[in-house]
């Protein structure tokens, strides 16, 4: 059998990073088809991903700097790395480094270039819009196969482009609701007895974490048994520290940092709260319906994860009080769970699961 070799570019193959996790759900079903696949990342995080890679024999290919900065040793190595006679290049980032390797690629003649978006183009800043248009434009002029996370990323960023969309499938039985697990969760996180309201994501722009601190200020004003959890880091850790300090709530707060636990933390709280300024998809939703938690999301979450009554959209143009209000107004009913509406929107990976071997079976047989 002739070999078929595919480069996946990433940042890294942390188990908190969605692209990481997405491509991973895919990942070993794929190889067992017989494609090789290798990683292009910005750095090496040690993971339980990369031991299943290793497990694989997959290499993994460091850029020697991990910048956003124009770098010729970076564009060097990277046209080294696609010197070993790869058969498909497939680019999960966006940015400058994704800029090089798909001009490099159709440079040297690659035939097989994949611009994979896991986010709609950005629209939180001016500069934020200015860095997508520069470098989603570039990468979308030099690819010449199209992947999105969903229908309305794809259309964001590729226009009237044909893409492919691949769900950022998943175990859906892993996010059932878990009564021992809450339990246990509130009484270790000394939650009991408390209306907890739950956060799972960066401590990054896109999720707006002053928003969601201004949030739980008014529904903590509300209900004096209210808590919150927030499950995740991020660079805006500090924003986040003095936004719960300014609103005098720091015996409400718990920050949990990164977990690997989420599928039972969604257990233990009661709703969550995600008013994101823009998400790819926002799979988080998704997992949370799965155990039968009420979700709060803003206008700007994709309607491909409204599985089940439980999703709620408010606009982020409603003030935090109004979003505290509709959060506390709703009926927490009993802990239903959508795993089988899951299944049927497509969230299901054991349905899902040769998403991959497809799109590349389909790019060999035509180019």
């Amino acid at each position: 059998m002739q070999e078929k070799k595919i480069l996946i570019q990433m940042r890294d193959l942390r188990v908190g990073s969605g692209i990481a996790s997405c491509i991973m759900k895919y990942y070993e079903y794929t190889v067992e088809q017989g494609y090789t696949i290798d990683f292009l990342l910005n750095r090496n995080i040690d993971s339980p991903f990369v031991d299943t890679v290793k497990k694989h024999n997959s290499k993994i290919y460091l850029l020697p700097h991990d910048t956003g900065k124009p770098n010729v040793s970076n564009y060097r190595y990277i046209k080294t790395v696609l010197n070993k006679g790869y058969d498909i290049l497939h680019v999960n980032i966006s940015g400058l480094n994704a800029v090089m390797s798909l001009h490099a690629a159709k440079s040297m003649g690659m035939s097989r270039r994949i611009y994979h978006t896991h986010a709609p183009r950005e629209t939180s800043s001016m500069k934020a819009r200015m860095r997508s248009l520069l470098y989603d434009t570039a990468c979308v002029a030099d690819a010449n196969e199209y992947v999105a996370c969903s229908e309305s990323a794809g259309k964001s960023v590729f226009g009237n482009k044909p893409f492919a969309i691949i769900t950022n499938a998943m175990n859906t039985s892993q996010y059932h609701f878990d009564p021992d697990a809450r339990m246990q969760l509130r009484k270790s996180l000394e939650i009991e007895n408390k209306f907890v309201v739950g956060v799972v994501g960066r401590m990054s722009e896109p999720k707006n974490p002053a928003f969601i601190i201004s949030v739980f200020s008014e529904i903590a004003k509300l209900n004096p048994a209210a808590m919150m959890i927030w499950a995740g880091d991020g660079e805006l850790k500090p924003l986040v520290l003095n936004t719960i300090k300014k609103n005098k709530i720091e015996d409400k707060v718990v920050l949990l940092g990164s977990r690997n636990d989420v599928n039972k933390l969604y257990s233990a709280m009661d709703v969550l709260l995600m008013p994101s300024k823009f998400e790819g998809l926002g799979l988080v939703f998704v997992e949370a319906q799965i155990a039968g938690l009420p979700c709060f999301s803003s206008t700007n979450v994709p309607k491909d994860v409204n599985i089940s009554p439980n999703m709620n959209y408010i606009s982020l143009n409603e003030s935090p009080k109004v979003w505290a209000q509709r959060i506390c107004e709703t009926p927490h009913l009993q802990r239903d769970e959508f795993k089988d509406c899951a299944t049927k929107a497509g969230f299901e990976i054991a349905t899902k699961k040769n998403s991959l071997v497809e799109l590349y079976d389909g790019m060999l047989q035509t180019k």
